[in-house]
């Protein structure tokens, strides 16, 4: 995590584990938290305020009632 974290290409940490195929090192690759609210802040469109999504309590009601 911590050469994901660094921006290392995922090609070349499947050769620095010996991976023959990068798809092997997808196993290993689980971006945690902070990378997941770094990659959704850089999408955010430029006329949304940024911050956590806040459903509604109909919403969370119509959940819980499936």
């Amino acid at each position: 995590m911590q050469l994901l974290r660094a921006g290392i290409d995922t090609a070349v940490i499947a050769l620095i584990l010996g991976h023959a195929n990068v798809t092997t090192t997808q196993v290993y690759l689980q971006a945690d938290q902070n990378i997941k609210q770094d990659a959704m802040a850089r999408i955010t469109p430029p006329d949304v305020e940024p911050g956590r999504y806040r459903p509604s309590d109909d919403l969370l009601a119509f959940l819980e009632g499936l």
